[in-house]
């Protein structure tokens, strides 16, 4: 199956990154893709290792020793046929997926491991310019209906799997667009949100209806629900932080990640569709938030607005539509990381951490 002496061959190669002079300008994803012949190398480096614990260690199960193994024998449509057969999405995988499957693969070890998640993504990009990846709606429908409430990837792979058996499937969303966490959570530094967009649109292609600006249990309630269908798939997730219990966490200026992150991306997702939100500066954005600079204090700005009791008025329908305004945009949010420390102090409305080193 696969080249045995691989691994002893090519080595791993990281995935190319934009020039962060210029990535500072924009929200767009940081990470390109290697050439078509690094990409056969690397999957080249997946050896015959037996028992594969990458396999394992995907909570998809994904079969990634087959489809590394297509790349590298250059069978791209085999590849995703492979891919989709335990991955509904692997575009947001490839993506925003922390790899645990290159965590456990054998090569981890005493190596670099097999390059995975990069290779998965340049599979799906692949086959959606090629387009091999088109709407195929069931061909009977059962007569049954199905609401699944939440329309992040859960709520969408549920929605995506029965539908496909044929029932008639609506996903109800309280926010004004599908997508959950991975549209108002994650910056589209990792991921763009315009691919979420294409994927939603396969699934309405397929026979999917998204409601959207329905807050179930507000605007509607459970048992209209429930009598409305014959079966409810609750794949709401959670936005409920975890409270910081040390001293100082309710000062002006310490914010949850969530707060931050959706008023964040709405502004973000304003500015690219000209809605006239003010241009990124440095130090504002997200996207810029790396690892080494989350102890770095960006001063001033406005307490963002929680979302916990904040309702939208939306009628059960089905079709698209916007509920309510969206938040304000924050001029900036002070972000430090708290890990090991014992408090917060306050210095002129700013705070600094109190390490346990101090």
């Amino acid at each position: 199956m696969a080249n045995p002496r691989g691994f002893l061959e090519v080595r791993r190669v990281p995935a190319p990154e934009r020039d962060p002079r210029e990535r500072v300008r924009d929200s767009r994803e940081i990470f390109g893709t290697l050439t078509e012949p690094e990409l056969l190398g690397q999957a080249g480096r997946c050896m015959d290792c037996g028992v594969p614990f990458c396999n394992n260690g995907c909570p998809l199960g994904n079969l990634i020793p087959d489809w590394n193994d297509l790349v590298r024998r250059g069978k791209w449509r085999e590849a995703i046929d492979q891919l989709h057969a335990t991955n509904n999405f692997p575009e947001f995988t490839g993506l925003i997926c922390p790899a645990p499957c290159e965590s456990a693969c054998v090569l981890d070890i005493a190596d670099d491991p097999v390059m995975i998640k990069q290779i998965e993504y340049a599979i799906v990009h692949r086959a959606f310019e090629e387009g091999w990846i088109v709407p195929r709606p069931p061909e009977h429908r059962t007569g049954l209906t199905v609401a699944v409430i939440g329309s992040g990837p859960a709520g969408m792979a549920a929605a995506a799997e029965l539908n496909q058996v044929g029932h008639t499937v609506t996903v109800y969303e309280r926010d004004e667009a599908p997508g959950g966490l991975m549209r108002f959570g994650v910056p589209d530094a990792k991921l763009e949100k315009w691919m979420i967009d294409r994927r939603i649109a396969l699934l309405e292609a397929e026979g999917i209806d998204f409601a959207c600006g329905v807050d179930v249990g507000v605007d509607a309630g459970a048992e209209e629900i429930a009598e409305r269908h014959d079966a409810v798939v609750v794949a709401v997730g959670s936005r409920v932080e975890r409270p910081l219990e040390i001293p100082g966490a309710d000062l002006d200026g310490v914010h949850y990640a969530m707060d931050y992150l959706y008023q964040r991306n709405r502004a973000v997702a304003r500015e690219a569709q000209g809605g006239g939100a003010q241009p990124e500066r440095e130090g504002r954005s997200a996207a810029g938030t790396s690892g080494e600079e989350r102890s770095r204090n960006v001063r001033g700005g406005a307490q963002p607005e929680r979302r916990s009791g904040e309702h939208r008025t939306g009628r059960l329908s089905g079709e698209h539509r916007t509920g309510g305004s969206p938040d304000q945009d924050p001029q900036s949010i002070g972000m430090s990381s708290t890990r090991g420390s014992r408090g917060l102090c306050s210095r002129r409305s700013r705070y600094q951490s109190i390490s346990e080193r101090s």
